[in-house]
């Protein structure tokens, strides 16, 4: 131990070394202070949703029940769908920087609900918000390239390494134990700040303890690649320079342009060109006679088919069975739409045993379901609720019941809750 001892009562002396250290730990607790405060601010703003709805609600039915039109309360009325961070969210945001955690439908058309707006962010390991994944993709290899650059070529160049390699335990030993000194330095710097912050979001110990090793593995890799580049005995200057420029391709401009090629090879529309075919479909109703809007939506949905004829006046049931005609009709688009993303998430899981980057925040955003499979299933979430929506409004529409105040306490509600399968997960990530 006095050999470590010692190592370490130099690596105090630098300076520099300390300051980078001391930094990357500092780093490291304000991302995960930045990631818990973003996911407190969205679980406060769902908490919220019951309130803010039971008002609006009492809104519609103050005004519903004057007419007991249930096509006036199934139009006016919003109901609130949302995504609740996992307590591993705060390490890596993902597409909850971008995606919405709160949605709130009607039981009219539900793609253009879904996709207007639409800003799905497809980038591989472009930098993003502020997080924990953020740090350690990105900024930690540039710590790794500071502490090893010079780590034999600073020896060589101050005139002290063939004396160095002359002393008992010197040479290769004396090299494998500043390494190992520095690795688990760095490491600790990272993984504490992680650890608490996960202990205190009550992410569960397996999930901590695979994380923790991964957080080594990926500073190992960067160290690794300090040595290699160190064995062709150029200067530390050169050395920096060519590990700098290592990290810029393997960090930047390699995900970027594999991005492009993907975005390229697997060619899909937007989702806002769904919603507009969508709201298409649904004003083109307006110019075709309302029978053949009716057969169409019978077709489908023959439960409803006993409905009353349509008389000369509005009615809503013919509003809303167009809506859900439109959906039907841009079907095949949105089942091409998620097809493509998921090539394309296939494409990008693939590089990560390319570009360990890529890799290691892919893993990050799947372990913390806030990654595309995760935006895709609470949009399925999304779509079971719709459909007991309108089942639920439709028994109203197409039998002419009337529709009072306790109707609304009836009415479905979304179920946010879902189960974290950290474990199968992982597989899926790999």
């Amino acid at each position: 131990m006095t050999l470590w001892t010692h190592e370490l009562r130099l690596l105090i002396r630098a300076r520099l070394t300390v300051v980078a250290l001391a930094l990357l730990a500092i780093l490291a607790v304000a991302s995960v202070a930045a990631g818990m405060a973003e996911v407190a601010r969205q679980r406060a703003a769902i908490a919220a949703i019951p309130a803010a709805q039971a008002e609006d609600i009492s809104a519609v039915a103050d005004y519903v029940s004057r007419t007991k039109d249930a096509g006036s309360a199934a139009y006016y009325s919003f109901h609130p769908t949302w995504d609740s961070p996992s307590p591993l969210a705060f390490a890596a945001l993902g597409m909850r920087d971008v995606s919405p955690y709160i949605l709130r439908v009607r039981a009219l058309g539900l793609e253009a609900q879904i996709y207007d707006g639409d800003t799905f962010n497809p980038e591989l390991a472009l930098p993003g918000r502020f997080d924990f994944a953020f740090v350690l993709v990105f900024l930690a290899p540039l710590f790794v390239i500071a502490l090893f650059h010079d780590l034999v070529s600073g020896e060589r160049e101050a005139g002290r390494l063939r004396s160095l390699t002359a002393l008992p335990r010197g040479g290769a030993g004396l090299m494998r134990r500043r390494t190992l000194l520095r690795w688990a330095l760095l490491w600790a710097a990272l993984a504490l700040p992680f650890a608490i912050g996960a202990a205190w979001s009550g992410v569960g110990a397996s999930i901590i303890l695979l994380i923790l090793p991964l957080i080594a593995a990926y500073l190992l890799f960067w160290i690794g690649f300090a040595a290699l580049i160190g064995r062709l005995r150029w200067s530390s200057v050169a050395n920096a320079a060519t590990l700098a420029a290592c990290w810029l391709v393997l960090v930047l401009i390699g995900p970027t342009l594999a991005n492009v090629a993907i975005n390229r090879a697997v060619p899909i529309s937007q989702g806002a060109e769904i919603a507009l075919a969508q709201r298409e479909q649904v004003n083109h109703a307006w110019d075709i006679p309302r029978e053949e809007t009716m057969r169409r939506f019978y077709a489908n949905h023959p439960r409803w088919a006993d409905s009353a004829p349509l008389g000369p006046e509005f009615h809503y049931k013919w509003y809303f069975a167009f809506h859900q005609n439109g959906d039907e009709r841009v079907a095949d688009e949105v089942r091409a739409y998620r097809e493509g993303l998921k090539r394309r998430e296939a494409a990008a899981r693939s590089l990560s045993w390319v570009l360990p980057s890529v890799g290691v925040q892919t893993l990050l955003t799947r372990l913390a379901d806030t990654d595309l499979t995760a935006q895709l299933a609470y949009q399925d979430r999304i779509r079971g609720f719709h459909e007991r929506l309108r089942e639920f409004y439709y028994g109203y529409l197409f039998s002419d019941r009337s529709f009072t105040r306790e109707d609304f306490a009836r009415a479905p509600t979304f179920k946010g809750s879902r189960v974290y399968r950290h474990h199968s997960a992982f597989l899926e990530a790999r």
